[in-house]
């Protein structure tokens, strides 16, 4: 996957060159460049801002730079980390990850004059993406963690495929709690369950404390769980963990 990224703060994303982003980097899973937006400035200053027509307190980042960064990086999805966006899930994270080229606006300020965005929407898929209903400085630290959430999803970037399947929202829930060796500490232990070996009861146990865990921090998610996917103990485990479940349709 190929990966730009334009901001006025190109140091902010050294972090991206450790972990797994900077193994995928190193293996060519991922060609990630970052570009200094001042680059396409043409005046002594450098000047990516001016102040907002129609009045109003803060600045706003000037198009014409923005035009030239845009047209300078050529096509691919252009995502743009807005509060106004629609919010990031992990659903999201699997389409970008599917794609070939990411593009992303780093934002500051009162945001981006909306020609760029309009003008980039007649020749790229643009996507006004958000991380939750609160505002960042800039969009610096908003693309770190969308490019977090993709980056793991490309193929050979997790040494366990397998990872991806088990973890919380991959199936619309919240995953269960985990647990590691000493066995008990600081005398609290691990749950029997998990250290007898009988795979069935611990998958089922798994499955029990996903859906509590959902219900009791995310109604939300488990309210959009298709009904059909909740078999009769899923039921009854939400039952008796005092969560009110919709009956099953029953067909007429």
């Amino acid at each position: 996957m190929r990966v730009d990224v334009i901001t006025i703060f190109p140091d902010y994303f050294g972090p991206l060159e450790l972990s797994l982003i900077g193994k995928a980097r190193g293996a060519g899973l991922l060609d990630l460049t970052v570009h200094d937006l001042r680059k396409w400035t043409s005046d002594v200053h450098r000047t990516v801002d001016d102040t907002p027509y129609g009045g109003g307190p803060g600045m706003v980042m000037r198009p014409e730079p923005w035009g030239q960064a845009l047209d300078a990086v050529g096509a691919g999805t252009l995502v743009v980390p807005s509060p106004v966006g629609k919010p990031f899930t992990q659903a999201d994270a699997h389409e970008l990850a599917s794609l070939d080229h990411l593009i992303f606006a780093c934002g500051r300020y009162e945001g981006i004059d909306q020609r760029v965005i309009d003008d980039a929407a007649a020749r790229l898929p643009v996507r006004e993406i958000s991380l939750g209903d609160y505002v960042l400085f800039g969009g610096e630290v908003a693309v770190i963690v969308i490019m977090e959430a993709v980056t793991r999803l490309l193929p050979g970037v997790l040494g366990n495929a397998d990872s991806l399947t088990e973890e919380s929202h991959a199936a619309g829930l919240l995953e269960a709690p985990v647990y590691t060796k000493p066995a008990s500490w600081r005398e609290r232990d691990v749950p029997d369950i998990l250290r007898s070996g009988d795979h069935g009861r611990i998958a089922r146990w798994r499955r029990a404390q996903s859906l509590l865990r959902t219900a009791a921090r995310r109604p939300d998610m488990l309210a959009a769980y298709p009904d059909e996917f909740l078999d009769k103990t899923d039921r009854k485990t939400l039952a008796e963990g005092g969560f009110q479940i919709t009956p099953p349709a029953v067909a007429e």
